[in-house]
């Protein structure tokens, strides 16, 4: 399951899926906002701020029931997530208890044992040095995460900023932006490829 930024189902989510895809892996990337459509980015941020964790929640348990069934599926299901979406698939994680495990790209974890606590597979997250706001709650999601004792691992990439992943791919792209992309795919990959 891909879990869009706080912009809405973007092209560049749909690319993720595609590349996903293309690696072997069936991946769904649901339109949390419903197809809404929106002139701006501003308007995309009105309009995600105004979900319901409860619904946001239940729309993600539909997408992993759905996924599970399909006649290709092995019936193992993860989630990532980008920013509003990372926050989002970590918070998924703690709801549901059958994803094997969680990628959580530079979103907001858990602050105490309650939002961990049910989490069943592990979590692997991506982090940008250039990215305080997140950053800052790393040390207590890292904290959350060992009193529930479960499964954090947090990797900083050196120089790049929030939203690498999307930037990493811009033709403008820093030399750090695009070295955390690529090896964000490869480390993402591999974790994929041992379940």
């Amino acid at each position: 399951i891909v879990v869009h930024e706080i912009f809405g189902l973007t092209e560049w989510v749909r690319s993720v899926a595609d590349q996903l895809a293309e690696a072997g892996y069936i991946a769904i990337a649901p339109d949390l906002l419903s197809g809404q459509t929106y002139s701006g980015v501003d308007e995309a941020r009105q309009a995600i701020s105004q979900l319901s964790d409860p619904q946001v929640m239940a729309d993600l348990d539909a997408v992993a029931a759905y996924v599970a069934k399909l006649p290709a599926s092995n019936g193992k299901v993860t989630a990532v997530g980008f920013c509003w979406g990372g926050g989002t698939v970590f918070k998924f994680a703690n709801h549901n208890r059958d994803l094997k495990a969680t990628y959580v790209f530079y979103g907001r974890g858990p602050t105490d044992r309650a939002g961990a606590e049910n989490i069943q597979g592990p979590v692997y997250g991506f982090y940008a040095e250039n990215d305080a706001r997140v950053n800052e709650t790393l040390p207590e999601t890292t904290e959350a995460m060992k009193a529930a004792d479960k499964t954090f691992e947090p990797q900083i990439y050196p120089g790049a900023g929030h939203g690498f992943m999307r930037a990493g791919e811009a033709p403008d792209a820093s030399e750090a932006n695009l070295q955390a992309r690529d090896a964000s795919w490869s480390r993402w990959k591999s974790l994929l490829e041992q379940l």
